[in-house]
């Protein structure tokens, strides 16, 4: 399934800004923008809202709708409202505006349905707050010293004994590139790891999530852990370590 994204905003600026940060993360996604008022000046406008539906409903399966002050909601709404088809393909939600886009975006250019991708932009409420909302998945203790996970600095590594579906790899990585895991960077790694099937962390942060990512606040020089867990969790931590370790292209 497509799904694109409806960006509703009362400021055209705001809303192309916002489509243009999105287009970073997501080159494949449609997202286009119904901002402004009937004038072009500061306001919603009816007529925009429905036709930029239509326009993205013809080119994708779904569509997500952002917006970003209540007046604009109201008009989404009423053009829901009016067309009895279109609570079937697409979905107003409720999230930051900027944040909420982005991760849509990622979770569309991933290849997610409709739910999903209106779940990514309702859950970067929680993306965005004090700490990333997932926590680094801890080794799970046995009778045997051998099953205790280790992490070794620059090098990918799991427990000493036979390695089994359930066991845990990690790899301490020095972040290479000046600004660390900034939006771009981070939305690699995002798209990257939700491919693999396998929960990836970095310093805690869930791998697959572009806001989480970015709310670490990583900088050059700095070492985070990167920690997989079941199968194929050595080949995703190789995979996140190299992209790391490449510098984004910014090395």
């Amino acid at each position: 399934m497509t799904v694109g994204l409806v960006l509703v905003s009362h400021s055209v600026r705001l809303a192309e800004g916002t489509a243009e940060l999105a287009a970073q993360m997501a080159p494949d996604v449609v997202v286009r923008c119904a901002a402004g008022g009937p004038d072009g000046g500061l306001g919603t406008s009816f007529d925009k809202v429905v036709g930029v539906l239509a326009e993205v409903l013809a080119e994708v399966d779904g569509a997500v709708v952002l917006a970003d002050l209540g007046s604009a909601v109201l008009t989404v709404e009423s053009a829901f409202e009016l067309d009895p088809d279109l609570p079937r393909r697409a979905r107003l939600v409720s999230a930051p505006f900027v944040e909420g886009a982005v991760a849509a975006a990622v979770t569309a250019q991933q290849g997610a349905g409709l739910e999903a991708v209106a779940g990514s932009a309702q859950d970067a409420v929680r993306s965005i707050g004090a700490g990333p909302v997932l926590e680094l998945v801890e080794a799970t203790a046995s009778d045997s010293p051998a099953a205790v996970a280790t992490t070794v600095p620059g090098e990918v590594v799991g427990r000493p004994a036979a390695p089994s579906s359930a066991d845990d790899v990690t790899a301490a990585v020095r972040i290479r590139n000046p600004l660390g895991l900034h939006a771009r960077p981070a939305a690699v790694v995002a798209r990257a790891t939700a491919e693999l099937g396998v929960t990836v962390t970095i310093d805690g942060a869930d791998a697959s999530s572009v806001l989480q990512l970015m709310s670490l606040g990583t900088s050059e020089g700095q070492v985070v852990t990167v920690a997989a867990r079941g199968p194929g969790a050595e080949g995703a931590v190789a995979l996140v370590r190299g992209l790391i370790e490449g510098g984004f292209g910014e090395v």
